[in-house]
């Protein structure tokens, strides 16, 4: 009886994977932002400014990611700014929005809400008819204006203006708003959006409108859907990588990984999954360099992050809650850390002895990113002590 063989996937093909699906390697590169969505599946939007330095590091040319992102952000709406996965906010191809919400986004929302109801009838005298009819009121005037600030919602709705004691008798205690807190429960249910911010591309002051209402798709169906995408731009990658990214419980990551039909690989850290059409060799392409941002897609990609990244380095790409700074990449390995400083100067310090074909690739992507980014001056916000240091 003859016995099918496990297929090994080494680190090396494991970067070559990433170099050409996640569009870093300059032959791949992508022409529009929804092809940079689709190859990441989800972009990490709690930074607003990271969204747009991830599709800049990947878009062909030299014109920038501004334009192009707005355009597919609060235009044609083809991506889509909602939370997802861990509680975190991204950015999807609204194709995934229906599953990423059902799968995700709804059980988290779920629990925002009683948690939100809990405070408000420890800290105040409000109550859950109390709560939903600042809601309406909330979407009545969204419906009307077709979107505004949180501000001017608060002018509109005084209800909004109001506050709670939250944690009445602890050392937590302290007063705080209504306003962010329905604002965030209404956008996690799916029944708003943010839309374009005040200011530029960096900010984080949005603007709220009404959300289209996410089809009804059944939690497994969902859960398969947003895992095989992701495996097909990731895998392989462990179940403890797939729990990790995902938030779910083990079985619901089970469940999805036979609802794929996922097929076990040999990793150096041990069993990985693809997809049934996926067991193919994957060529290197030609070396590259990137620039990406904090909390890029690729570099928070995978709990386990050896095969990409040197464990001396942990303590200089990280801060204390685990949020990765911008990085410098060498041909599917992190090698340094990059930062602008306050006269719009973009630096950055290698970790590592690359060479000189690297530095030089490196160099011309620090020109490219500093020509587009121009003016602006980028922090991130979650910033680590080696960032600190650079951009001083």
């Amino acid at each position: 009886m003859s016995e099918t063989r496990t297929r090994t996937i080494g680190d090396a093909e494991r970067r070559a994977r990433l170099a050409v699906r996640h569009r870093l390697a300059a032959s791949a590169r992508a022409a529009t932002a929804e092809e940079v969505g689709d190859a990441l599946v989800a972009l990490h939007g709690t930074d607003p400014a990271s969204v747009f330095l991830a599709v800049g590091a990947r878009l062909g040319g030299d014109a920038g990611p501004v334009g192009e992102m707005e355009r597919a952000l609060y235009e044609d709406r083809s991506l889509v700014r909602m939370h997802g996965m861990r509680h975190t906010l991204f950015v999807f191809p609204a194709s995934l929005a229906a599953a990423v919400h059902s799968s995700t986004t709804h059980p988290a929302a779920v629990r925002e809400r009683a948690v939100l109801l809990r405070h408000l009838a420890e800290g105040s005298t409000f109550d859950a008819a109390w709560l939903a009819e600042t809601e309406r009121l909330v979407l009545a005037e969204l419906a009307v204006r077709g979107e505004a600030t949180g501000t001017e919602l608060g002018t509109a709705v005084p209800r909004l203006r109001e506050t709670y004691v939250y944690g009445p008798g602890t050392r937590q205690e302290g007063v705080q708003s209504v306003a962010s807190r329905v604002l965030r429960v209404l956008g996690m249910e799916g029944r708003i959006v943010r839309g374009r911010p005040q200011g530029s591309w960096t900010s984080s002051r949005f603007r709220w409108a009404l959300a289209e209402e996410h089809p009804p798709v059944a939690p497994a169906e969902a859960r398969a859907e947003l895992l095989g995408r992701w495996l097909a731009a990731c895998g392989p990658a462990t179940e403890a990588d797939l729990k990790w990214w995902t938030g779910w419980k083990v079985t619901d990551v089970r469940g999805a990984l036979a609802a794929v039909g996922a097929v076990p690989v040999a990793l150096a850290e041990g069993t990985g999954f693809v997809l049934p059409d996926d067991l193919g060799p994957v060529p290197a392409p030609e070396p590259w360099a990137a620039l990406l941002p904090a909390l890029d897609p690729t570099a928070m990609g995978w709990q386990a992050r050896d095969w990409y990244q040197d464990p001396e380095h942990r303590a200089a790409l990280y801060d204390r809650s685990g949020n990765i700074a911008p990085t410098v990449w060498w041909d599917g390995r992190i090698v340094g850390v990059w930062a602008q400083r306050p006269d719009g100067e973009v630096t950055h310090r290698l970790l590592a002895d690359v060479g000189g074909e690297a530095e030089r690739a490196i160099g011309s992507e620090v020109a490219r990113l500093a020509a587009w980014v121009g003016e602006v001056r980028v922090t991130p916000r979650f910033r680590t002590p080696l960032e600190r240091e650079l951009a001083a």
